[in-house]
This record gives C-alpha cells, sequence and structure tokens, in this order.
C-alpha cells in the first residue's frame, strides 16, 4: 500500500478524529502509511483514535481541545512539526450541526458556535498551518463541507450558512495557492452514520421546513466511505484536482 497514493511517510492533520469521518480517516491515512495527529474535542475519543491507528501498525499522536481557540490550535501545529517533521496534508473535519433552526428562531449562541466552530475554526488552523504546507511543495487540503453547502434545505440557517463559508475558503485556497504547490478541495457528505447530534426544537419551523426536503437524501452513508473521497482528494492520485467540492451522498445533490 502506499504506492499509488504518495502518502507514505507525510504528516497529516485531521480534526475532528476522534469519531465518525474523522476517525475513519485517520485510519484511512494510516493504512497508508502516513503520520498522523488526531485532533478533537473529546479526549477519550482522540485516545481510542490514536489506539486503533497505531495497533494497525501506523503512527498517530493525539492533541485535544477547541480549535476555535488560538493557542490549541497553535498547539496542533506545533506538535505535528515537532513529532513528524513538517505538514503535508491538512484535513479540516471537525464540525457541529445546528438545531434546524430558520434564520428568525436562530439565537446568538447557535450563530456563534456553529460558525466557530464550522468555519472560523478551519480558516485559524489553515492559516497555522500555512508556512508549513507551503514548504511541503506538494500539500493537499481537503475541508469537509456538506450537501448544507449546496443547497439551502439540508439544514439550519446557521449550519447552512459556515458550510457555504467552508465552500468558499476552500475554493479560495485553491485559487490563490494553486501554483504554491497547495491543493484544496472539500467533500460534501450526505446523509453520515455518524455521532453527530441535532437537537432540534420540535416546535419550531425550521425543523418542519426542512423535514420535507430530507426525504430525497437516499442511502445513508458509513464514515469509510466519507474517508475514501478525502484520501482520494489528499492522495497523488488526485494531483491535478484543486478547487472541487465533491458531493459524496449518493446522488443526493442531483435530485
Amino acid at each position: 500500500m502506499g504506492s499509488h497514493t504518495g502518502l507514505d511517510g507525510r504528516g497529516v492533520i485531521v480534526t475532528g478524529a476522534g469519531s465518525g469521518i474523522g476517525r475513519a480517516a485517520a485510519l484511512a491515512f494510516a493504512r497508508e502509511r502516513a503520520k498522523v495527529l488526531v485532533a478533537d474535542l473529546s479526549r477519550e475519543g482522540a485516545d481510542a483514535t490514536v489506539r486503533q491507528v497505531t495497533a494497525a501498525g501506523g503512527t498517530a499522536v493525539a492533541v485535544v481541545g477547541d480549535l476555535g481557540d488560538q493557542r490549541v490550535v497553535d498547539r496542533v501545529v506545533a506538535t505535528a512539526v515537532e513529532t513528524f517533521g513538517g505538514i503535508d496534508v491538512l484535513v479540516n473535519n471537525a464540525g457541529v450541526m445546528d438545531r434546524m433552526s430558520a434564520l428568525g428562531e436562530v439565537s446568538d449562541a447557535e450563530w456563534d458556535r456553529v460558525l466557530r466552530v464550522n468555519l472560523t475554526a478551519p480558516f485559524l488552523l489553515t492559516r497555522a498551518a500555512l508556512p508549513h504546507l507551503l514548504a511541503s511543495g506538494r500539500a493537499a487540503i481537503v475541508n469537509t463541507a456538506s450537501e448544507a453547502g449546496l443547497r439551502g434545505s439540508a439544514a439550519g440557517a446557521a449550519y447552512t450558512a459556515s458550510k457555504h463559508g467552508v465552500v468558499g475558503l476552500t475554493k479560495s485556497l485553491a485559487v490563490m495557492y494553486r501554483d504554491r504547490g497547495i491543493r484544496a478541495n472539500a467533500i460534501a457528505p450526505g446523509g453520515t452514520a455518524t455521532g453527530i447530534a441535532v437537537d432540534t426544537d420540535a416546535t419550531a419551523a425550521g425543523p418542519a421546513v426542512i423535514g420535507a426536503y430530507r426525504a430525497n437524501t437516499g442511502r445513508v452513508s458509513g464514515p469509510e466511505e466519507q474517508a475514501a473521497a478525502i484520501l482520494f482528494l489528499a492522495s497523488d492520485a488526485a494531483s491535478n484536482v484543486n478547487g472541487v467540492v465533491l458531493p459524496v451522498d449518493n446522488g443526493w445533490s442531483a435530485v
């Protein structure tokens, strides 16, 4: 393994790697003999992922904390550079759902939390990692957007805005740094079996409206299917793929 992907020995950061898509991605990179930094808010989840990577013969280290905090971001980058000698791949995957709220129902707290985790944290971490990604010479950034980054009917106002922001951030990165050895792409997952929580208000208008559209989601994917797309976009197999937002949604985006 590893020969076709070009990931052997490369330093990879995966956020939200304590569970779900992030854990599946960390394990996928480890199988390609990459060195993986597991970043997550949960110590228990991050340590469990590191154990799984290590048990499979891979190399991993955990950093725990809130990636909306610049100090945590700096620690993630410093740990990756000190442990792996550099950063070649950054996977901004950590995210939270909103309450499916329509705009008029969104509280300041819901808006601030969702935008901070889903959009500000990837911005902060990418900015901090950028000098090291540039030094790599052939770096890849893969962001986890969402079907909600492609349409207005997949989530509430805050989550939809945050994931549209991730799409824009991805495309801006692709243009700004394509001649400097960095590719930036995103996946747009559809329904995926993960532990991400959705705390909806049954009396709110947003969930009732969205429910009518979510019948089109199709088969729910496993996290490993999303991880396979992340691995492809980060790999040498996608060496001329840049600025793409790849739906991994069983055709939901085609409906």
